[in-house]
């Protein structure tokens, strides 16, 4: 019965996510050099929810030497206010706000992070999106230590929409999963963009920003670049929030279906893979047409449980997980259903602009 093969699939896959989060969690924390000067880049478009607080977090950095430097398409930008606002507030923190107009290609980000890169006087590089929030001790445990590009689990943090709950709940027991086992399996080939942390010269060494404009997911493609060149790409242990904000059910949705839409562009064949990394809903198919496997269906459901509590408990101390466990089961059918949604169409809704996905993951503005 294919209920049954998918659920015994998901069974190996769940004991697979609990051997790398041990074993990721098994090797020492590396010694870190904090002398090293750094750039924070921090790229904006409008006020996120959180966002005064999030930037307020990189002010308060316990590091010797860093600077921030913010880009925003024009001065109007909602976003303005409370850089400056931060500047004063923070006036012994080396900052510059950079206005750096419409980008001529579909990448946005990429077109701040290219100018704030030429800006920045440090060599080592920490990109952030607007949506995180770290603590003071962040640049000590990332900057200086063996990874010439180091990036970041993050625990997903939502706002008070139902929503959102759900989606948190999904990013903190299903995705880390995937990028410890792909890191158990084949090594650290990629990066998550919430936050990376690397040396000037690895964008140097692989064509600069202009390699990697095109790209919707360009903190994949980044790492996977920087790993064919020879860098060392790793996983940090230290693990940021992810602040994703209060979204109702429909612009909730369009995120959801452009993530999936992008990840099966970045790694085809990993993304047909991520049939395994959820049992929930081929056990309730496989008790509903075939009752005698229960013994089958209660082992993948242990096997979730297990591998949800290793990411969610073990490496991200998420409190939301153990709040609202019982929105689980929810949350892996409806994860199901945007996964199936990522293999339909070819365009997205990107802060309210619209793009053309290509099949090698590149993407344009229609």
């Amino acid at each position: 019965m294919i209920a049954a093969v998918f659920v015994a699939g998901s069974f190996v896959f769940c004991l697979l996510v609990v051997v790398a989060t041990h074993r990721y969690l098994s090797v020492p924390r590396p010694s870190v050099a904090d002398s090293a000067s750094v750039s924070i880049l921090k790229p904006l478009a409008g006020a996120d929810e959180g966002l005064a607080e999030n930037l307020r977090s990189y002010f308060e950095q316990d590091y010797p030497s860093f600077e921030i430097l913010f880009a925003v398409r024009e001065a109007g930008d909602p976003a303005v206010a409370i850089v400056e606002q931060l500047r004063a507030a923070y006036p012994h923190i080396p900052s510059r706000l950079l206005i750096v107009g419409e980008p001529p290609y579909a990448n946005a980000k990429v077109w701040s992070l290219f100018h704030m890169t030429a800006a920045a006087a440090h060599d080592w590089l920490a990109m952030a999106d607007s949506d995180v929030r770290v603590t003071p001790d962040f640049l000590r445990s990332v900057v200086g230590g063996p990874f010439d590009l180091a990036t970041c689990p993050y625990r997903a943090v939502p706002g008070s929409s139902f929503w959102s709950k759900l989606e948190a709940i999904g990013m903190n027991t299903e995705f880390l999963a995937g990028i410890l086992t792909a890191r158990m399996l084949e090594g650290m080939k990629f990066a998550v963009g919430p936050t990376i942390v690397a040396r000037r010269k690895v964008i140097e060494v692989i064509g600069g920003w202009d390699r990697v404009k095109d790209y919707l997911a360009e903190d994949f493609v980044l790492g996977q670049f920087a790993a064919e060149a020879g860098f060392q790409v790793g996983l940090s242990q230290y693990v940021i929030e992810h602040r994703i904000g209060s979204q109702a059910f429909v612009a909730n949705a369009k995120h959801r279906l452009r993530w999936n839409r992008s990840t099966r562009r970045s790694r085809p064949a990993g993304y047909v893979g991520q049939v395994f990394t959820n049992p929930t809903p081929f056990i309730v198919l496989l008790l509903a047409t075939a009752p005698e496997w229960w013994p089958l269906a209660v082992a993948g459901a242990v096997a979730r449980v297990a591998a949800a509590w290793a990411t969610a408990g073990w490496v991200l101390h998420d409190p939301l997980c153990r709040r609202y466990w019982w929105l689980v089961p929810l949350e892996d059918l409806a994860s199901f259903v945007y996964w199936l949604g990522g293999f339909f169409g070819n365009t997205i809704v990107w802060r309210g602009r619209r793009y053309y996905l290509r099949r090698d993951g590149r993407f344009e503005r229609l």
